[in-house]
C-alpha cells in the first residue's frame, strides 16, 4: 500500500489535451521526417516540427560556437528564456529535490522541457532561483559523451540533458532527433544504454533512485578489482580512455558534414576550451531501440 502511494503517477497537463498515444505518434512522425530530411538534398526538406516545447535559460557563460543549446536554437528546436521567466514544463535544475522518472511523461508531453545553459565552473554564481518552474527535476547518474567532458559522470551538455530526460520518460524518438544533430550524439547512447533502459523501466522517482543506488554500489564493488587489459579471456572490452567511442555506424546529418569535432558548434558548451569542466548544463511505450535508429 505504501509503495503504491509513493509511486502514484504525477498528474500533468489539462483535461481535453492530447493523449500519450497521440503524442507518441507525433514523435514517431517527427523522427521519420528528420530521417527523410537528412536523406534529401540540402534545403530541400524543412526541419521536422518538434511535438513539444523545448527551452533554455542562456547565461552567456559559454562559447556560442560550442554551445549545443544554441545550435538547437539556431535550428528552431528550442527558444531561449529570460531570467525570472517561468517555464510550465519540466525544468532540469540543481535546485530540484525530485528526479526525472516515467511519471513525468504527461508533463513533458504537454508542456516540454527546459534546461539551464551555464558553465560547470561557475555554478556558485549562477542565479538558479531566478529560473523558475513548477516541475523542477534532477537527472540520475549518467556519463557525458560530449567532446569536452567525455566519460565524466553527470557533466552533461544541454542536448544530452534533453535526450536523457526523453529516454527516461519513454520518448526516445525525440532524443534521437536531437542527438543526430551532433557527430558524437550516438556515443551518449552507447555509454548509457543499459542505465537509460533501466531508468525507463521504472514507474516513479523512488524506483529510479533505487536503480541509481544499485548501479553505484556495483561500481564500488568492482572498483578495487584489478583487471588485466591484455587478458583476452577476461570477457572485458577496453578502449583508449582519451578518445571518444568510434561509432562507425553513426549517421550524420547534411549540416554536420560542414562541422569539425574540435572547432564547430556541435561541440559542447565551454567558455574556456582548455578547461574540461567549463561546459554547459546539465520503455513503457513500445519503441524501436534508440541505438538502432542511428543506423538508418
Amino acid at each position: 500500500m505504501e509503495r503504491s502511494r509513493r509511486c502514484a503517477p504525477r498528474r500533468g497537463g489539462r483535461r481535453g489535451t492530447r493523449g500519450l498515444d497521440t503524442f507518441a505518434a507525433e514523435a514517431e512522425a517527427a523522427l521519420r521526417a528528420c530521417l527523410e530530411g537528412e536523406g534529401a538534398a540540402e534545403g530541400a526538406a524543412p526541419e521536422a516540427k518538434f511535438p513539444c516545447p523545448l527551452a533554455m535559460w542562456e547565461l552567456g557563460h559559454c562559447d556560442p560556437k560550442r554551445c549545443t543549446g544554441r545550435k538547437l536554437a539556431r535550428k528552431g528546436l528550442l527558444r531561449t528564456l529570460r531570467l525570472r521567466q517561468r517555464f510550465p514544463g519540466v525544468v532540469l535544475s540543481p535546485l530540484a529535490t525530485e528526479y526525472v522518472s516515467p511519471a513525468d511523461r504527461h508533463v513533458i508531453a504537454q508542456r516540454g522541457i527546459a534546461v539551464i545553459d551555464c558553465s560547470w565552473a561557475k555554478l556558485e554564481e549562477t542565479p538558479f532561483k531566478r529560473m523558475r518552474g513548477s516541475h523542477l527535476r534532477l537527472l540520475p547518474y549518467l556519463v557525458a559523451a560530449n567532446p569536452v567532458n567525455y566519460g565524466r559522470p553527470c557533466k552533461l551538455s544541454c542536448v544530452e540533458a534533453f535526450a536523457a530526460a526523453f529516454c527516461i520518460v519513454g520518448f526516445s524518438d525525440l532524443a534521437t532527433i536531437l542527438l543526430r544533430k551532433f557527430k558524437w550524439g550516438k556515443a551518449f547512447i552507447d555509454l548509457n544504454k543499459n542505465l537509460l533502459e533501466k531508468y525507463a523501466a521504472c514507474h516513479c522517482q523512488e524506483e529510479v533512485l533505487r536503480v541509481e543506488k544499485d548501479f553505484l554500489a556495483s561500481v564500488q564493488e568492482t572498483k578495487g578489482e584489478e583487471i588485466d587489459p591484455f587478458d583476452t579471456d577476461s570477457g572485458q572490452e577496453f578502449s583508449n580512455p582519451n578518445r571518444p567511442i568510434n561509432s562507425s555506424g553513426l549517421a550524420q546529418s547534411n549540416e554536420e558534414s560542414e562541422d569539425s569535432m574540435s572547432t564547430s558548434d556541435d561541440a559542447t558548451e565551454s567558455s574556456d576550451e582548455q578547461s574540461p569542466d567549463d561546459d554547459g548544463t546539465v520503455k513503457l511505450l513500445q519503441q524501436q531501440p534508440i541505438n538502432q535508429l542511428f543506423e538508418k
